[in-house]
């Protein structure tokens, strides 16, 4: 079974076990447009909640992926940094960045759920 959860910055995490899948959403993706540069973190960072972790680079603007909770990089898709489109075609699967082993379950808590993300987007309309 896996949860996904939401930060106000659209990162998402994906939990399986004691790791996380992040990525962005698609509205970020959406707002963000072409998507033609990923550069992700090295395997074996570790990252507090809220530390810059990936940086995205659009025909519209550069944007910054924050970690949603602590842990370290144990993987960072390949795919997305050699087919950056990949984010915009599929942001919430094959478009992912990296996965983190996270080390305190606690911090996700203070991230949404799939419904409260959705009325937070709602709300920026």
């Amino acid at each position: 079974m896996s949860d996904t959860y939401y930060t106000e910055d659209h990162e998402w995490i994906r939990v399986e076990g004691d790791t996380g899948t992040i990525g962005i959403t698609t509205y970020a993706q959406g707002q963000l447009g072409d998507i033609v540069f990923v550069e992700l973190p090295d395997v074996g960072k570790s990252l507090d909640a809220g530390d810059e972790a990936a940086v995205i680079d659009s025909v519209k603007a550069a944007a910054e992926v924050y970690a949603p909770v602590a842990g370290e990089v144990v993987e960072a898709n390949d795919a997305v940094v050699e087919k950056p489109g990949l984010v915009n075609e599929d942001a919430m699967g094959d478009g992912w960045f990296f996965k983190i082993k996270i080390a305190d379950a606690t911090e996700l808590e203070n991230l949404m759920d799939e419904d409260a993300y959705k009325t937070f987007v709602e709300g920026l309309g």
